[in-house]
Order: C-alpha cells, then structure tokens, then sequence
C-alpha cells in the first residue's frame, strides 16, 4: 500500500452527495464527499457518524440545534440522532462510518448510494 493523498482523490471526481470510499480500517470505510446545497434529513439507528471538513464550511442541522463546521473540524454525530448535513458553498468532506452504514439512514430518496464507489 502507498500513501494517500486526500486532495488527489478528490480531483477524480465531481458529483455531489456520493461519497467514494478511499480505505477500509478495522470496520470501518474512509470516504470522501463533495457537497453543496440540502440533505434531507435522517438517522442511522445503529451506527455513529463523523464528518470531517477538509475544505468549505458546512452546517448540520439536528431539530434542536445546528452544529457549524469550518476547515479542519470534525463532528461525531450520534446514532439515532436525526441530522441533515448544508453546504452553501461545495464543501469537501472525509467522513469515517461503519462498513454497515447505509447513506441515507432510515429514509431511501433518489440520492439514496447503495454502494460506494472506490477509488
């Protein structure tokens, strides 16, 4: 294996809200995401979630709160907690989640990513 380097990877690719998995690590997939504009809110019943900002800043919106993410801060979003990720502007993202995780939680939607892409 050979280093990774995060800003190369996200040049492979453009489309927004599809995460691509870079690496596997005890469990858990390393993905990266480019998004810009509204989620839609749900939950993962099982699993926790991070997100990492590597560029941008994004809001995640819970129903009590909004939690704001500049470059180079992380969250640990909480497993049954409803939230809906925002980016104003396009934001690039790492985000850590279980092998098991699915994309959209408990809400299937046409966004919806059955499996990650590698690259």
């Amino acid at each position: 294996m050979s280093a990774i380097n995060i800003q190369e990877k996200f040049k492979l690719f453009s489309d927004l809200w599809s995460p691509k998995k870079i690496g596997v690590l005890n469990g858990q997939q390393i993905l990266l995401a480019k998004l810009k504009g509204e989620f839609l809110f749900h939950k993962h019943d099982n699993e926790d979630e991070l997100f990492m900002v590597i560029k941008g800043t994004l809001d995640i919106e819970f129903r009590d709160k909004t939690v704001t993410l500049n470059e180079g801060e992380f969250y640990i979003v909480p497993k049954g907690v409803e939230h809906k990720p925002i980016a104003k502007e396009e934001v690039h993202l790492l985000l850590f989640e279980p092998l098991s995780i699915k994309h959209t939680g408990n809400i299937i939607a046409d966004i919806t990513v059955e499996t990650y892409e590698s690259i």
